[in-house]
């Protein structure tokens, strides 16, 4: 195509390309691959051990929660062991923060499970059971795992469009009361889910609102078939994961490995349910089989996809949040930066790649994360050598679990969200603090337990904006300063002299729509308080000549009664049209009424609005500081003063 003829746009496009050099390639891959950036700066005698010691004692967790998460999200419990290796190993790669665990998530679980149960009936009978390839599994199970993989990848597919629409920056919208109150209705979930492991019981799936209020009136109807057995495995559990955590907490300074409580009691106890056989003889509920090996990449079920919308964004944005919570926490606390948009392509790569190997949906899990920090973990190595022993677990030691008895698995699972539960702890400083953020934290709670995490999170933006909205509405806009620090020693004692006519004030917020009814209130105010002080200083001076009758200082304006008003600006940073007429009809109408105005520290923007919008301020009434006003004020006040006295001499 000639060049003349070639369209503008393409040749602005070709020329952009012919100008990337290898220092653009370099900083591109550098931002979208972070392990390049820290990777070869790994010490390994600095950092290798305790990344090692973490990786193993994350491994535990992961194969623990991963079991526990698959069956959680109503899957075979082999895919919980996939999704503890491959998401792990995506975001070492893509992800910023050094600290974040990714894997299955309860939460993300509880939603998967959601679109499963609703797609694919419990009912076997409709299944053949024949097996699909090495794994050996019915086609219920892999019709089952084809809508999680289907949840999985969707919302990786969401997440990545975020990153591309930049939306990163939106967590500004969520405050700390929401995503903590969002989390621990979360956790009472995932609690209520884990009951029926508990006590034994064999309970239909039930959700939609109220659905957990339903699922206890269910258990306390049928409490007659609770399995003794189950129920006191669950206490032991209970009993023995708590007080070794809090040795383990408590002794920390003082023994140089925690005590791996959870690998402990998952061979106990499945030693024991082997050997006493526990299945059959008490019929204890355990994990049951587990396949070996890594299966053949597949495409999700694509004909799934618009049947699992509704939660594949609320796996998106309910992951996200947590996730990115988790990662601000850790780069606040290792001193270290995050990209929100980074992050967001991170977890979205680390959902759309596995969902084609099995993968149910994940994301950052508080547990595991705490974990590497409680470890001494250094950067996403440690990541890295729990997935390598994930994948011998899932060759070699998968079997094994056969015998582990699902309430132990709940037990830890439970014992693991102490953390997010403890989270209640935090009421008692919002009501100290902030008792909005207390009302917020209540409401979100609340609504997350009575129908889900995502609606949870949905109303606590929604309703923290509200809040927030109505505090600024409400807010003081204006406030009285000091200025005789600012003023030179010579102008001191001429300002003294004419203080009672003068007040400055200061705008300490944006000035827009939702507050500029407050401001011309608050104005009209101290406009009153300028006239009547200046009134009474008269009255004062010229009791006789300048009578005041209780208080009121009504009637005509003299020039001598004329005060001046000094506004700071420095303080609007933002403002709109509405924002810009209100403080121009205030310039223009305090002067009639006995009151001059003064703008000081104006932004050029705030300027060239009310200059050039039709408002025809004057050049004369802005100056670059409060001190210039004031100097302004004081030298006009000063030849005013030497006019009267020259017409009173005359006469």
């Amino acid at each position: 195509m000639p060049r003349s003829r070639r369209p503008e746009y393409l040749t602005l496009a070709l020329e952009r390309i012919s100008n990337i050099g290898f220092a653009d390639v370099k900083h591109w891959c550098l931002r979208r691959l972070p392990i390049l950036s820290w990777a070869p700066r790994y010490s390994l005698q600095e950092n290798l051990l305790a990344d090692t010691v973490s990786g193993m004692m994350l491994t535990i967790q992961q194969v623990a929660q991963g079991v526990a998460f698959a069956v959680m999200s109503s899957v075979h419990p082999v895919f919980g062991l996939y999704s503890s290796l491959f998401p792990p190993l995506i975001y070492a790669i893509f992800g910023m923060s050094h600290h974040v665990s990714t894997g299955t998530f309860a939460i993300t679980s509880l939603i998967s499970a959601g679109a499963v149960e609703r797609l694919v009936t419990s009912n076997k009978e409709n299944f053949t059971n024949s097996s699909q390839g090495f794994l050996g599994l019915s086609d219920f199970e892999m019709q089952r795992i084809g809508v999680a993989a289907a949840v999985t990848f969707l919302g990786g597919i969401i997440q990545i469009s975020m990153c591309l629409l930049q939306l990163g920056s939106a967590t500004l919208l969520l405050s700390e009361p929401v995503v903590s109150s969002m989390t621990t209705g979360a956790a009472t979930h995932v609690v209520t889910s884990q009951v029926k492991y508990f006590l034994g019981m064999k309970t239909p799936y039930i959700s939609g609102p109220l659905g957990m209020f339903y699922i206890y009136h269910y258990i306390f109807s049928n409490i007659s078939s609770v399995q003794v057995g189950a129920l006191l495995w669950s206490l032991f559990s209970i009993v023995v994961l708590i007080l070794v955590k809090e040795c383990n907490e408590h002794f920390r300074s003082k023994i140089r490995m925690v005590i791996p409580i959870d690998l402990l009691l998952i061979i106990a106890t499945s030693l024991v349910c082997y050997f006493v056989d526990m299945e059959n003889v008490y019929g204890i509920n355990v994990v049951g089989p587990i396949p070996t090996g890594i299966p053949f990449p597949q495409v999700p079920p694509m004909d799934t996809l618009t049947n699992v919308v509704v939660e594949a964004f609320s796996f998106a944005l309910v992951g996200y949040t947590v996730s990115i919570f988790l990662a601000h926490n850790s780069a606040k606390k290792f001193n270290y930066r995050i990209d929100e948009n980074q992050e967001l392509l991170a977890h979205g790569l680390s959902n759309v790649i596995p969902s084609f190997l099995f993968c149910i949906p994940n994301a950052a899990a508080p547990a595991r994360t705490f974990l590497l920090y409680n470890n001494g973990a250094k950067t996403q190595v440690a990541c890295l050598i729990s997935c390598l022993l994930v994948l011998l677990v899932i060759y070699a030691i998968a079997p094994f679990l056969y015998w582990l008895p699902m309430s132990v698995l709940a037990s830890i699972i439970v014992v693991g969200l102490k953390g997010m539960l403890m989270q209640f702890r935090d009421l008692k400083k919002y009501w100290n603090v902030d008792k909005y953020d207390w009302v917020i934290w209540v409401c979100t709670y609340l609504v997350t337990i009575c129908f889900a995490a995502n609606i949870g999170l949905l109303f606590g933006v929604v309703f923290s904006v509200a809040v927030s909205i109505f505090r600024l509405t409400r807010a003081k806009t204006v406030h009285g300063i000091q200025v005789n620090e600012d003023l030179n020693e010579d102008i001191k004692p001429m300002h003294s002299e004419y203080c009672h006519k003068v007040k400055v004030v200061c705008v300490g917020m944006p000035l827009f729509f939702l507050n500029v009814k407050k401001f011309r209130t608050e104005f009209m105010e101290i406009k009153n308080e300028i006239l009547s002080r200046n009134c009474l200083y008269k009255h004062k001076e010229t009791p006789l000549l300048s009578p005041v009758t209780n208080g009121d200082c009504a009637g005509d304006v003299s020039s001598d009664d004329i005060s001046t008003l000094v506004i700071d600006c420095s303080g609007i940073t933002f403002f709109d049209f509405t924002g810009a007429a209100t403080l121009a009809q205030i310039c223009m109408e305090l002067p009639n009424q006995g009151t001059n105005v003064l703008l000081a520290s104006c932004d050029v923007s705030l300027v060239d609005a009310l200059q050039y919008s039709g408002f025809n301020i004057k050049n004369q009434l802005f100056f670059d500081s409060v001190k210039s006003a004031l100097i302004a004020f004081t030298s006009k006040e000063r030849q005013t003063t030497r006019l009267e006295a020259l017409e009173t001499s005359d006469l």
